[in-house]
């Protein structure tokens, strides 16, 4: 079979007998690796059990096979070529004016690969762009877009594709990478007439409940970022500070969260604070308004209508 290919290639295609045993050298080469990217996919990979690792392990082994694939077939085609260094730096040569863009997204990729800037799973934000990191291919790596016009982190549901070069160029903000945790701050605002140490304390006991509800372990995780990162924290645990604003007295609860949890806790915070505070006659939320005073000296209060549609809890 394989002189009829060669006849056939050398009649209707005028190809001659070196480049023959190229094509047929090149067509088993591809053959092979394809069986034994099939083998072990079928031995190893599709037997691991976590998905995520499943998936990095697939990605692991089509680079693998690309990269021998592409280094056995430059070995057939450039005579005297017997270096990788050597076809590595020829092919650089070639393609670094025409290909400006596609290289620095290839070294790109290599670079995320060696230093781990973020992995397939962590949440990050880069440029303007963020969300959750669910592809890195060899040019360009995949988001699950948050944010935009989605508030509190939640997921908009938009695919975003990125160049890997943009990592040389764009600072990299990773949500999981020191902890799995970050602080969240709730501002509540208060009359100036309210008991602000009573709403300070009401809030100190709400913020604790809600990180013992949630049942994270922050030390653990803290200690592990410790490991790799100058990271120190002297205190964990939920904070309320207080400051003085135009509208009121602001007590702002500071606590850790999941990043992918923090509308939900925010949302459970609010819902306790609503709750509690309705049975604190004491204490009221404060809301921007304007009071004006008559010329006999009594003074009035007044809504302002525009102020009143911005009012903040």
């Amino acid at each position: 079979m394989v002189d009829q290919i060669a006849a056939w290639l050398e009649q209707n295609m005028g190809v001659g007998g070196e480049v023959q045993e190229k094509l047929i050298t090149t067509v088993v080469v591809l053959l092979v690796l394809w069986i034994i990217s099939i083998i072990v996919r079928k031995l190893f990979v599709e037997r691991i059990k976590d998905r995520r690792s499943r998936f990095l392990w697939q990605k692991t082994l089509g680079y693998a096979i690309f990269t021998i694939g592409i280094i056995a077939i430059g070995r057939i085609w450039f005579v005297g070529v017997q270096s990788l260094a050597t076809f590595l730096g020829l092919l650089s040569a070639g393609l670094a004016i025409a290909l400006k863009d596609p290289i620095a997204n290839f070294f790109g990729w290599v670079f995320i690969i060696w230093r781990r800037p973020f992995e397939v799973g962590d949440r990050i934000q880069i440029g303007t762009h963020a969300g959750d990191i669910i592809d890195l291919r060899v040019f360009q790596f995949s988001l699950m877009e948050i944010g935009n016009w989605v508030h509190a982190d939640q997921s908009t549901g938009r695919v975003l594709h990125i160049p890997n070069g943009l990592v040389f160029t764009s600072t990299v903000a990773n949500y999981t990478k020191g902890s799995n945790f970050i602080w969240n701050e709730i501002p509540v605002l208060i009359t100036f007439e309210s008991n602000w140490e009573k709403a300070k304390n009401l809030l100190q006991e709400i913020g604790e409940a809600q990180v013992n509800a949630e049942g994270h372990n922050f030390e653990a995780s803290f200690k592990d970022a410790a490991r790799r990162f100058l990271v120190h924290y002297n205190k964990l645990t939920p904070i309320v500070y207080t400051v003085v604003v135009s509208s009121g007295v602001q007590l702002t609860i500071r606590y850790l969260c999941d990043p992918r949890q923090r509308r939900g806790s925010t949302q459970a915070i609010w819902e306790t604070i609503l709750r509690t505070f309705n049975q604190h006659p004491d204490i009221e939320l404060a809301y921007p308004t304007q009071r004006f005073y008559s010329l006999s000296g009594a003074e009035t209060s007044q809504f302002d209508p525009y102020l009143e549609g911005k009012a903040e809890l």
